[in-house]
């Protein structure tokens, strides 16, 4: 099959592609490298079933062929990024959806698009389940990401019962994994790089704040089977352990072997108190649920993380 990929050269992205490729497909890979890296391409520079392309899907763009499957991770995820480009953020939701989507109408193609945990915003439901519709603020700093999230899945539904769009909505809890940035503000690679360079471990607010950590082969994995599923409405994919923020920080310094002080902030505005996924439907309907236990992949992104601050000028 042949598959086109926006936001190839993100963390999840590149992943994905990875794994499409080895399982015999071709991929054509957009992206703009707002956040992406072209580090996380390198290694497939020369494969024969792997084209890159560097555009803006939320701008007016060609691309070569029909394609069976299209994928819509293009997003800025994490809150440092999408703070500093709302507009951008706002329209990988909106514009950028729907040119995806129209390649999709087009080809009849499968389309899958890569949501969010964030529709939930700070849950007054706990764990969150698909059918609870969240308690989100519209207008606050982080609603270009949430916003444009909730308005991707509604016109991702829009399309499927319009134009009969084979779609699939993955809504995606916290990810983390080899070739996550580490200046990113997302807390795996800022505990990881504060731990790395022998700096107190930064807690928001008081650490109270719950979070579940799944890891990126994981996530694929589910990806790969909710895109060949005839599940049309959302489906949480995510690690359903869940842990506070100060025992996270503890895994990291245990893992470490050091014992870093941790200094304390302000909780940045609209930060969800609590974050676990329900995944009975994932695991009724796609039979997946996570592998890797956290020790491990702590440890596999850990020995990536040694090697990025070893070669700063890979960065």
């Amino acid at each position: 099959m042949r598959h086109l990929i926006s936001g190839v050269a993100g963390f999840i992205g590149s992943h994905l592609c990875d794994r499409l490729l080895a399982d015999g497909n071709d991929v054509v890979g957009l992206d703009n490298f707002i956040t992406g890296s072209a580090k996380n391409l390198e290694h497939l520079e020369a494969h024969p079933r792997f084209r890159f392309q560097q555009c803006d899907v939320a701008a007016r763009f060609d691309v070569e062929g029909r394609f069976d499957g299209v994928w819509h991770l293009a997003s800025l995820a994490s809150p440092k990024h999408y703070l500093a480009h709302p507009i951008e953020t706002l329209e990988s939701g909106s514009t950028a959806t729907r040119n995806m989507l129209e390649i999709a109408r087009r080809d009849g193609a499968r389309f899958l698009i890569t949501s969010t945990s964030e529709c939930y915003g700070d849950p007054l439901e706990h764990p969150q389940v698909e059918t609870y519709w969240g308690n989100v603020n519209p207008v606050g700093l982080r609603s270009c990401y949430d916003e444009s999230k909730r308005y991707a899945e509604a016109m991702t539904m829009a399309y499927h019962r319009t134009h009969g769009v084979r779609a699939n909505i993955a809504r995606i809890f916290n990810t983390y994994g080899p070739r996550m940035a580490l200046d990113d503000g997302r807390v795996v690679p800022a505990f990881v790089d504060q731990a790395l360079r022998g700096e107190p471990l930064t807690i928001f607010g008081e650490g109270s704040q719950t979070r579940s950590f799944c890891y990126v082969s994981d996530m694929v994995e589910g990806l790969v089977r909710l895109a060949n599923s005839d599940e049309r409405y959302p489906v949480n994919l995510g690690n359903p352990v869940e842990l506070t923020i100060l025992e996270f920080a503890e895994r990291i310094r245990d893992l470490m072997g050091n014992n870093l002080p941790l200094v304390y902030h302000p909780l940045p505005s609209d930060d969800p108190r609590k974050r676990r996924p329900d995944i009975s439907k994932a695991k009724r309907v796609l039979g997946w649920e996570p592998k890797v236990p956290l020790s491990q992949g702590l440890k596999e992104t850990i020995a990536y993380f040694k090697g990025v601050v070893a070669a700063p000028a890979a960065r």
